[in-house]
C-alpha cells in the first residue's frame, strides 16, 4: 500500500490522470484489462474492466491506459487477459493491488503505476510454509529501521517523484535493501551513493527518489537493480538483467511514478524433505503403529539430517468397516476427524492408574510386531482410552480448553460422533440398514447428540478422543514449525461411499457412480477406488463450502499439502457404481461423441458397439472346454454363435456376485479367479460406452484398438472410431477441462495459506501443467514415471523449479524394489543413467541408492522428498529386510493391507550420526538449503564477485561436482 504520509501539501486538486502500464506477452485475440472495486474501473465485474493498448517497447509488449479520478481516490484493482468479447482467459494470483493517491498531488499532476504481472509462483513465499517456518525470522524484522530517504515534498514544475517497491521474503536480520542504478540518485551503480529502502512490514521494501524531469527524460535508459547490504558489510545484487524505467507521456511536468517491482531475483530457494505414512513410523514410546506425538522425534531427525520437510499421508478417520480394510488412508469417514490409530494412550492423563499403565505395556510388547496389526491395534487403544475417559470424562468435558475446541469443531464434530454410535449400534457403515436415520436432517441429530439421550456418554467418548488427538498433533505441529520444519499433509480426492459426509451432504455426491483411473503406469487395467464422484455444479452453490471447509481444517496442523489425483479437478474418470474394474468409464465433465455425429460418419449400429460382443470363437478360445459351462451358466445365446449376459450376470459386481455363489456350491470348473478374469473380458469387450442418462451420448471405451468387437469391425468405421477415439481423449476436451479446474482450483488455494502441491501422475491432459504453473501448484516429478514419451526415465537436471523430484512414493515400489524387480530395466538404467557398461549389482547397493539420490537432491526441483525406505539404502545395515516388504502400497489391489513399518526406531535413527551426516553432505554439496542451525554455513558463503561485474554479466558458472564410482 502507498503511504499518503510520504508526500503533504494543501493545493486543492479537482481531477488527476493515473496511468497504468505493465508489459504481458498475450496471443492473437487476447487483450489485458484493468479492474477494480471503483465503477471506474467496473466495480470488479470483468465486462465493464478498463482495456489496455499495447505497445512494442524493444524486446516487451507493454499494456497501458488511463482514467481520470479526484482527490483522495483510492480502490483496489488487478489485471486480466481477455478474449475480444471480454470473456476471462486468465487473471493474476495474490492479492489485490492497492491504488491511493499521494496526499499533495495537484490537479493536472499525473501518477503512473508500474506494475509486473502477479504470477502463482510470486504468492508462493506468502504461504504459511514459508512464511511462518522456512522464512520465519525474516518476517519478523520489527527492528528494522526507518530509512532517511523519504521525500517530504511533492514534486513541482518539472519534478518527478519515483517510488521504488520490492518484496523480499528471505533475508536475516541485519540486512538492508538498497536500489542502484544509472542514474546519479542512484549512486551510479555504486552502493555507497545508492538509495536504502525502507521496510513497510509483510517483506515489503520502499524508497523515493526526487528527480529533474528534463534529466529524468534526457536519460530514457534509466537502469536500476536491487541487492542486499548484510550486516558483515558484503553486498549481493539481484540476478537477472538491468530493469528499466521510462514514462508513458512524453510531457515534461511534474508526476509520480510507482514502480511495484514484484520479488528480488535471487538464486531460487530449495529444500529437501522425507516422505513417510503416520501409521509406518516407528518409536519406543508408540503402541503397535506411528502416533501424532512420534512427529517430534521425525522432526529432530529431519533437522539433524538437513531436512526443511515432513511428508504424510492422509491421516483421517478411515474407520468404516471397523476391520483392516479400514487401513486404506484414502477411504475417509470423516475428512475432518482425525484417525483414533495415531492416538498417544500414555498421554490422555497425568494420573493413568497403575494397572492400566501395567495394560500399555504388555500391549506395547504384543503389538510390536514387523507389521501394522491394524484391528488389534485399534481394539486396544479404543479399550484403554475408555477406561481413561470413564476416570476423567467429566474434569476433561467441563474444561475450558474443551469448550473452545468443541465450539469451534461442533459443526462436523457432532455429525461425526452421531455416526460412529449408530455404525457401531447397527453394526455396519450401510445407512440403508439403520431405519429412520438412514437420512440425515439436524432434527434427528440433536436428539441423537442430545445430553438426555441413553447413550450420550458414548457420544461424548467420540468427542474425547477427537480432542485428545487434536491437542497431540497440534502439538507436534508447532514443534515442527518452531524447528523450521514444514508438515506436509494429504488431501484425498475421494471420500467412502459409507461415510459421514455422504449422509450429511448426499446432494454434493454422484452415489450411483465411482472414482477411479483409467489405464496408467500404476495399472495397465485402470483403478476403481469406489468413491462416489462429486456433484460439482451442487458444490458451485455455496462457492464450494464443503472443500474451504477442509482445507481450514487441515491448515490447523499444515503448512503444506499434497493435493490427491490432481487431474480429478480437471476432469474424474467415473464408472458406474456396479464397477468391479476401472477400464470401462468415462471422464466427467468431458464432450461425449452424440449419436448424430456418429451417424454422419456412417456409425449406425449402436447396439452392436455398445454390448458386449460375444462370439463363440471367443468364448472357445478364453474358456476352453469350459466354455459351455460358462455359456449356460452367465449367458444367453441372442443369434447363431452369439452370446449376450444374463440379467443376473450383467454388470462386473453381478459377475463377481454369482461366481462367489458358485464357488460356495462348489459348481466351478475353474478358479474363480481366472474365471472372473474373462468374464469381465467378456464384459469389457465393447466399442462405445452409452450414457446412461442419455442414450444418444456415447464415450469411445478406453483402449478400443485391443478389443475384439473393434477388430471385427470393417476398415472405414475402425477409421472413424480411431479418429473420434483420439479426438476425444486428447483434443475436443482440453479447454473444457481447463476452465473446469479454474473453477475450483483457485477455491482451494485460496482457503487456507498452504503450500500447495499437485499429485499429476497418470494419464495427463495437455492444459494441466500451464494451469498448474499460472495457479502456482508445485507438481511431481519421479524419475521412472517421465512426463516424456520418447523417456523411460526421467531426467532429474532437466526438472523444472516448480516441481517435487521423488524416486519413488507411496504408490509404487521403492527404489531397492525397482531395481531388483527388472533386470532387463536395471541393465538400460545402469549404461543409459549411470552411464556404466559393466553389468549391475543385482541388488540395489548403496553407491547406486547413493547416485540416485544424488541426482534427485541436485535437480533444479524446489523440493526434492524421498521415502525414508529410500533414504535408509543407503546404509547396508538397514536393507536386511526384503525390499518387496517395504512397498507402502500395490495400486492394482483394491484391498491391499497398508500396514508397513520401518523396522528401526526413531530414536535409533537419531543416533546413527553416520547415516545423517551421509544425508547432509548430499544436501549441502547440492545448494539446498539447511536448517537454521547449519544455516550460518551458507551464510558465509558471501559472493566475491563485485557489483560492477554483476552488472556487466560477468558471472562465473559453479563447478559441477563428479559422478560418485561405484564399487566394484
Amino acid at each position: 500500500m502507498v503511504n499518503p504520509g510520504l508526500f503533504s501539501g494543501n493545493k486543492s486538486v479537482n481531477s488527476v490522470k493515473v496511468s497504468f502500464r505493465i508489459p504481458y506477452f498475450t496471443q492473437w485475440g487476447q487483450s489485458l484489462l484493468v479492474c477494480g472495486s471503483v465503477p471506474v474501473l467496473g466495480s470488479w465485474n470483468v465486462k465493464r474492466g478498463v482495456l489496455l493498448s499495447p505497445i512494442q517497447q524493444g524486446a516487451e509488449l507493454v499494456w497501458g491506459g488511463s482514467i481520470t479520478v479526484p482527490r483522495g481516490f483510492q480502490c483496489q484493482y488487478t489485471y486480466y487477459v481477455v478474449d475480444d468479447n471480454k470473456n476471462v482467459l486468465r487473471w493474476e494470483m495474490g492479492k489485490k493491488r492497492e491504488l491511493i493517491l499521494p496526499e499533495g498531488i495537484q490537479s493536472g499532476q499525473e501518477i503512473e503505476f508500474h506494475d509486473l504481472w502477479q504470477t502463482g509462483s510470486d504468492c508462493l513465499p506468502f504461504r504459511s510454509a514459508f512464511r511462518d517456518v522456512i522464512f520465519r525470522q525474516s518476517w519478523d524484522l520489527s527492528d528494522a529501521t526507518v530509512g532517511v530517504n523519504h521525500i517530504n515534498v511533492e514534486p513541482q514544475g518539472e519534478s518527478i517523484i519515483v517510488q521504488f517497491k520490492i518484496s523480499c521474503p528471505n533475508i536475516e536480520k541485519g540486512t538492508s535493501i538498497y536500489v542502484i542504478g544509472s542514474n546519479t540518485k542512484l549512486g551510479q551503480w555504486k552502493v555507497e551513493n545508492g538509495l536504502k529502502l525502507s521496510y513497510f512490514g509483510e517483506s515489503v521494501w520502499k524508497a523515493e527518489l526526487l528527480s529533474s524531469g528534463i534529466i529524468f527524460f534526457l536519460n530514457s535508459n534509466f537502469t536500476y537493480r536491487y541487492g542486499k547490504y548484510d550486516k558483515s558489510g558484503n553486498f549481493s545484487i539481484e540476478n537477472g538483467p538491468n530493469r528499466e524505467v521510462s514514462s508513458n507521456s512524453s510531457r515534461i511536468e511534474a508526476k509520480y511514478i510507482f514502480l511495484s517491482d514484484g520479488m528480488m531475483r535471487e538464486t531460487p530457494w530449495r529444500g529437501a524433505g522425507v516422505a513417510i505414512p503416520m501409521f509406518s513410523i516407528r518409536s519406543e514410546s508408540d503402541l503397535g503403529v506411528g502416533e501424532f506425538l512420534d512427529l517430534k522425534l521425525l522432526v529432530d531427525w529431519a533437522v539433524e539430517s538437513g531436512f526443511h520437510l515432513v511428508q504424510l499421508l492422509p491421516i483421517n478417520d478411515t474407520s468404516v468397516h471397523r476391520m483392516w480394510w479400514d487401513s486404506y488412508p484414502y477411504s475417509s469417514l470423516s475428512v475432518f476427524a482425525l484417525h483414533p490409530l495415531y492416538l498417544r494412550v500414555q498421554a490422555l492423563s497425568k494420573n493413568i492408574p497403575e494397572e492400566i499403565k501395567k495394560e500399555i505395556e504388555k500391549a506395547k510388547q504384543q503389538l510390536d510386531g514387523k507389521d501394522v496389526d491394524y484391528e488389534a491395534t485399534m481394539a486396544t487403544k479404543l479399550s484403554i482410552a475408555k477406561k481413561v475417559f470413564t476416570q476423567e470424562k467429566d474434569l476433561i468435558l467441563n474444561s475450558s480448553s474443551f469448550q473452545e475446541f468443541f465450539s469451534e469443531n461442533e459443526g462436523w464434530l457432532k455429525p461425526y460422533a452421531a455416526y460412529c454410535f449408530l455404525r457401531d449400534f447397527f453394526e455396519t457403515s450401510d445407512r440403508t440398514q439403520w431405519g429412520r436415520f438412514a437420512h440425515y436432517s439436524e432434527d434427528k441429530l440433536e436428539k441423537l447428540v442430545s445430553k438426555d439421550s441413553l447413550h450420550y456418554e458414548i457420544i461424548c467418548f467420540h468427542y474425547y478422543v477427537q480432542y485428545h488427538l487434536h491437542l497431540q498433533l497440534s502439538e507436534a505441529a508447532e514443534y515442527a514449525r518452531n524447528k523450521g520444519v514444514i508438515l506436509k499433509g494429504d488431501l484425498p480426492i475421494g471420500v467412502d461411499r459409507n461415510s459421514v459426509d455422504t449422509w450429511v451432504y448426499p446432494t454434493l455426491f454422484r452415489m450411483n457412480t465411482s472414482t477411479g483411473a483409467p489405464p496408467d503406469y500404476f495399472d495397465k487395467n485402470g483403478q476403481n477406488w469406489g468413491f462416489p464422484t462429486y456433484n460439482w455444479e451442487e458444490m458451485s452453490k455455496d462457492n464450494y463450502g464443503w472443500w474451504r471447509a477442509r482445507l481450514t481444517q487441515m491448515a490447523k496442523y499444515f503448512t503444506a499439502y499434497r493435493i490427491d489425483h490432481i487431474l480429478g479437478f480437471f476432469r474424474i474418470w467415473e464408472l458406474p457404481d456396479h464397477a468391479a474394474t476401472g477400464l470401462v468409464g468415462k471422464f466427467r465433465p468431458s464432450i461425449p461423441l452424440s449419436q448424430e455425429e456418429l451417424e454422419r460418419e456412417g456409425i449406425w449400429d449402436f447396439n452392436r458397439l455398445s454390448r458386449p460382443y460375444i462370439k463363440r470363437e471367443l468364448l472357445q478360445e478364453k474358456f476352453g472346454a469350459a466354455w459351455t459351462y460358462v455359456a449356460t451358466t452367465f449367458l444367453n445365446e441372442l443369434d447363431k454363435n452369439f452370446y449376450e449376459f444374463k440379467e443376473d450376470s450383467n454388470t462386473e459386481k453381478k459377475i463377481a456376485s454369482k461366481l462367489k455363489t458358485c464357488a460356495e456350491s462348489s459348481l466351478l470348473l475353474e478358479s474363480e479367479d481366472k474365471l472372473r478374469r474373462n468374464l469381465f473380458d467378456l464384459s469389457q469387450n465393447i466399442v462405445l460406452i452409452r450414457d446412461p442418462e442419455d442414450p444418444r451420448k456415447f464415450y469411445p471405451r478406453f483402449n478400443l484398438e485391443d478389443t475384439s468387437s473393434f477388430q471385427d469391425l470393417d476398415d472405414h468405421s475402425k477409421n472413424v472410431l480411431k479418429r473420434l477415439y483420439n479426438d476425444y481423449y486428447f483434443c475436443r476436451q482440453e479447454n473444457l477441462w481447463r476452465q473446469n479446474a479454474l473453477k475450483t482450483l483457485p477455491v482451494l488455494l485460496n482457503s487456507s495459506d498452504m503450500l500447495a502441491c499437485g499429485e499429476d501422475l497418470g494419464l495427463i491432459p495437455s492444459c494441466v501443467h500451464p494451469v498448474m504453473q499460472e495457479l502456482g501448484l508445485v507438481g511431481l516429478r519421479i524419475q521412472r514415471m517421465p512426463n516424456e514419451p520418447d523417456l523411460e526415465f526421467g531426467i532429474p537436471s532437466q526438472y523444472s523449479y516448480m516441481t517435487v523430484c521423488a524416486p519413488s512414493c507411496h504408490d509404487c515400489s521403492t527404489l531397492r524394489a525397482w531395481w531388483e524387480e527388472d533386470e532387463d530395466r536395471r541393465l538400460r538404467f545402469f549404461k543409459n543413467v549411470m552411464e556404466s557398461d559393466e553389468l549391475p549389482p543385482d541388488q540395489c547397493v548403496p553407491e547406486v541408492v547413493h547416485f540416485v539420490i544424488r541426482q534427485h537432491f541436485e535437480a533444479p526441483s524446489m523440493w526434492a522428498i524421498f521415502p525414508l525406505q529410500d533414504l535408509l539404502a543407503l546404509k547396508e545395515e538397514y536393507t536386511t529386510r526384503p525390499a518387496t516388504e517395504e512397498t507402502i502400497n500395490d495400486p492394482t489391489n483394491p484391498k491391499h493391507y497398508w500396514r508397513y513399518r520401518v523396522h528401526v526406531t526413531l530414536e535409533s535413527l537419531i543416533k546413527d550420526n553416520e547415516l545423517q551426516t551421509i544425508i547432509k553432505d548430499l544436501v549441502r554439496w547440492s545448494g539446498r538449503s539447511l536448517p537454521k542451525e547449519d544455516s550460518e554455513i551458507e551464510a558465509s558463503r558471501v559472493s566475491a564477485l563485485s557489483v560492477t561485474e554483476a552488472v556487466s554479466g560477468k558471472q562465473k558458472s559453479a563447478s559441477t561436482t563428479e559422478k560418485p564410482v561405484l564399487k566394484k
